[in-house]
């Protein structure tokens, strides 16, 4: 049987920067993965980073890519019924600043140094089971190429997802769960052609949400809502940008460039968190822990910020014979998590149209953005949870 220090389940970003962050301290790591690499890469996700998760990246040594093509923004727009206000970041926090970069791309940096680095990555390893975690002597079975594998290690860090086997191991009664699922979806599309605006634009508007948004100087990324009930084959390309220009201000519609889209799907929209994160020698990090609404951009920032605070902890551990880190984990990386959470939620509400709300609930989306326009504090509040609370 092989033995690891930390048996990482999931080779998304989360476990990967987990990975490069205990290999930085020479703890040894073993990344396992259900999917294939190119499945893995093939995935298509949101790409705003807080100064923090740039940050990490750097301090695992795979941020010179992100430093030299990532998109510094100092501010992005809110617009509402035709009403435009731009959140200067850099002005409401101090100087602090975002960064667009596909987290497709923070997946492919870490991959490309994990293979440098020459650590151990299993791709296709089916049918995982965790087990003994809830004592001292932890052990993770797999099956690679039809046969079944055993390591031992000391701990594990579930990076899998929401649909993963890490959480999904937990004991029902070990675990509280708290959901609020959105009766609507996003429709992406993904196309080769220069965004409407330097900066993003988040766009309210009584016919629904829409992101105006980018990967490169080259490449945008729009969403608009939609209905869970709704299907990629009802919309074509033409009748996606005609619908997209409707729900934004007279300037951003005429700046949309239009072209034939290269990646199409519709998300869903749901608030999720997991309670506690430390089950034994088993934590949970990223989306296996907690969902955000993609509002905001916090999903990929706040698995960042997680990682952080476990790497910090198995660090303090292996260097100081420490257990106050991870006995601390779950507390310290919640924390954060309820006020991210708390920002997606308040932001999704004011920019969405709800089939259930009221006369007096869009008075209130009305009165919220109002106060934005007339309240310096109301929009420093917007930017320095956009930016990122500190670790």
């Amino acid at each position: 049987m092989k033995r690891y220090q930390v048996a990482i389940i999931g080779s998304g970003p989360a476990g990967l920067l987990l990975g490069a962050l205990l290999h930085k301290a020479g703890i040894d790591a073993i990344i396992l993965e259900r999917q294939s690499r190119d499945y893995v890469l093939a995935r298509i996700r949101a790409g705003v980073l807080e100064q923090g998760t740039v940050g990490l990246l750097h301090e695992a040594g795979v941020g010179a890519r992100v430093e030299r093509e990532g998109l510094v923004h100092g501010g992005f727009a809110l617009n509402f019924n035709g009403h435009s206000l731009r959140i200067d970041l850099a002005d409401l926090t101090g100087g602090k600043t975002v960064t667009v970069y596909g987290q497709t791309e923070v997946t492919r940096d870490l991959m490309a140094h994990r293979d440098q680095i020459g650590a151990t990555t299993v791709y296709e390893a089916k049918d995982v089971s965790l087990e003994d975690f809830d004592g001292d002597a932890p052990r993770v079975s797999y099956t690679k190429d039809g046969q079944r594998h055993q390591i031992a290690c000391d701990f594990i860090a579930g990076c899998d997802g929401f649909h993963g086997i890490s959480r999904a191991s937990v004991p029902d009664q070990a675990l509280s769960t708290f959901e609020r699922v959105y009766p609507f979806g996003w429709l992406g599309v993904l196309a080769d052609v220069p965004p409407c605006s330097h900066e993003l634009i988040y766009a309210g508007h009584e016919r629904g949400f829409a992101l105006c948004s980018m990967r490169s100087l080259t490449r945008s990324r729009y969403y608009i809502q939609c209905s869970l009930e709704d299907r990629i084959d009802n919309w074509s390309d033409q009748a996606f940008w005609d619908e997209l220009r409707r729900r934004l201000d007279p300037a951003a519609a005429e700046a949309v460039v239009t072209g034939p889209s290269i990646e199409k799907s519709i998300a869903p929209l749901r608030s999720f968190v997991a309670e506690p994160l430390r089950f034994g020698r088993m934590f949970l990090v990223g989306d296996a822990a907690h969902i955000v609404p993609p509002t905001g951009a916090k999903g990929l920032n706040l698995a960042a910020s997680d990682v952080h605070y476990l790497s910090q902890a198995l660090i303090e551990f292996y260097g100081e014979h420490s257990s106050a880190g991870i006995d601390d984990y779950s507390r310290r990386a919640l924390a954060r998590i309820w006020k991210a959470e708390r920002f997606s939620w308040s932001l999704t509400t004011l920019l969405h149209r709800f089939d259930t709300m009221t006369p007096f609930e869009r008075r209130m989306q009305d009165a919220e953005f109002a106060y934005l326009q007339s309240s310096r504090s109301a929009c420093a509040s917007v930017a320095e949870n956009y930016v990122g609370l500190p670790f």
